[in-house]
């Protein structure tokens, strides 16, 4: 509901704008701009202050004003740039031309202010879901270094234990090689030489062969 025009103590209107107030500053901007919006409304013989100019002339009587749904570009900028700059509606209205800093400022608590916080939830969502995930991989990937691990010390305790064992079945059958014929047998050294000068055969006769040793 749109408050009816009336005066204040001061005798400045409030209220609705009619349409002879707007042409008086459409026409007066038309030809002197706007460099000063708190003497504005004397010169221009309006009875209101230079905020209600301003907005009434920014907002809805400036000649390059954009109307219209706002286009899936135009509600991507906002809210990127609402993240960065917060609620400075007129510095988020110098990036989109033709739009006003009330419109937008409307738009964004009607509309864009759900979308960006569901947008913001999904997110949180989506990278909670993500480390999860990595985590996961993390525990799979030590679980399954481990076991490698595991098998390889088993493994290579496996190998021993088979080599000590045919080491000492091997060191065994030596062992009783020898020992069928060690107390019989009598010693004969490595560099021991018969009568001739010639090397004495371990399976040589005792009674011929004197560098026997018992």
């Amino acid at each position: 509901m749109v408050r009816a025009p009336y005066f204040d103590e001061n005798g400045t209107k409030k209220g609705a704008w009619s349409m002879e107030e707007d042409q008086r500053l459409i026409a007066y901007i038309e030809r002197h701009g706007h460099p000063n919006w708190r003497q504005l409304p004397k010169v221009a013989g309006l009875a209101r202050c230079g905020k209600s100019c301003r907005l009434r002339w920014m907002n809805y009587l400036r000649p390059n004003l954009k109307r219209g749904n706002y286009t899936q570009k135009e509600e991507q900028m906002i809210m990127e740039l609402h993240k960065k700059h917060g609620n400075k509606w007129s510095l988020i209205a110098e990036s989109l031309p033709g739009r006003s800093d009330n419109e937008i400022k409307n738009y964004w608590h009607s509309h864009l202010k759900k979308i960006s916080r569901h947008n913001e939830t999904n997110l949180i969502k989506e990278i909670q879901k993500t480390k999860t995930t990595s985590e996961d991989v993390s525990d799979d990937s030590n679980h399954i270094l481990e076991s490698s691990t595991s098998m390889s010390s088993s493994h290579v305790e496996l190998n021993m234990t088979l080599y000590r064992k045919e080491d000492s079945v091997a060191s065994w059958e030596i062992w009783d090689g020898f020992s069928n014929n060690f107390w019989t047998e009598p010693f004969i050294s490595e560099n021991a030489l018969g009568q001739d000068y010639s090397p004495v055969s371990w399976y040589g006769s005792e009674a011929e062969d004197p560098f026997f040793i018992w």
